[in-house]
């Protein structure tokens, strides 16, 4: 089979096309033919020498996929060949590639509204959105939360899911999103580099935060006593949080095949809509990395290996 993989860490000229073996499928295992893989953030922080030491490479990139099961591994029983299925990968796994053995527990069914390349968009970006702000945050109907950078990846999945919650969603983005941010289902999208935050939101139960630095600190005076501030990206400061009778967290997204199916079944409801950025092919990924590494990218950008 063929993937891409690094050799090295650096830049995204270290990304390399090979020929590899085809992996066989462990118990509790499937083995699955890529169709589309996203690229993600991690993906370029891995590549850069983060998260993973230098002894695990080569190492194949890439953390989420749609695809069709090929073949089963003994004790798998929810899945039969020619399934198609979405997921996140475990860390050990890479989604640049056309073919993956993964857990089994890990995979839902793709959602049928979406072709593979919208499939393959979701798992890693709409579980982050979804451990963030339900099992972190712990938002429920009626209240109010501010997510920054709504019209991202992950921002753009937290939107529509705090709304289909029935939360009150104040959200930050560039003025060109500010529209797109509002179609997802905001009640109010902030423009940041031209109104301050604050002066709008105010009394929230929960911030949901994929921005960092100034914008967290600044993040404190929007939260009422008793709510959270959720990060993907820094541990938010527990002084402040002391200070303000708030909470903090900060975590990182694991694959859960549950919450992949009940995200699916918003997505086939309706209630939810996935949003790609840019699609290259496989052999264009280090074009992919650049092109989220360098850009501003509304949604994802995804990976064509079919």
């Amino acid at each position: 089979m063929q993937s891409v993989r690094i050799h090295a860490f650096g830049g995204p000229e270290v990304l390399t096309l090979e020929t590899e073996p085809t992996p066989e499928p462990k118990p509790e295992e499937i083995l699955v033919r890529i169709r589309a893989a996203s690229v993600n953030p991690v993906d370029h922080k891995i590549r850069n020498g983060g998260y993973v030491a230098e002894d695990r490479l080569p190492l194949t990139l890439g953390r989420d996929f749609s695809g069709v099961v090929e073949r089963c591994g003994a004790g798998v029983d929810a899945f039969k060949q020619g399934d198609e299925v979405y997921a996140l990968l475990t860390p050990d796994r890479g989604g640049y590639a056309e073919f993956v053995a993964t857990r089994a527990k890990d995979c839902a069914a793709k959602p049928k509204r979406l072709d593979h390349l919208h499939a393959a968009a979701v798992p890693l970006a709409a579980l982050t959105a979804w451990q963030g702000i339900f099992d972190n945050g712990g938002l429920s109907s009626g209240q109010r939360i501010l997510i920054h950078g709504a019209a991202g990846g992950v921002g753009h999945f937290a939107v529509q899911f705090a709304k289909a919650k029935g939360a009150m969603v104040y959200a930050t983005c560039s003025g060109n999103d500010i529209d797109f941010v509002r179609s997802l289902g905001a009640d109010e999208a902030i423009d940041y580099k031209n109104q301050r935050f604050e002066d709008t939101v105010r009394d929230v139960d929960v911030v949901y935060d994929l921005v960092a630095g100034d914008t967290q600190e600044r993040s404190w005076s929007v939260l009422k006593e008793g709510g959270i501030i959720v990060s993907t990206l820094q541990q938010p400061s527990k002084e402040k949080a002391d200070e303000r009778k708030a909470r903090g967290a900060h975590y990182m997204t694991k694959p859960d095949g549950s919450q992949l199916a009940e995200i699916g079944q918003l997505i086939d409801a309706g209630a939810v809509r996935v949003e790609i950025g840019k699609v290259f092919p496989l052999r264009q990924a280090a074009d992919a990395e650049r092109a989220l590494e360098e850009g501003h990218i509304r949604g994802k950008v995804v990976l064509d290996v079919a």
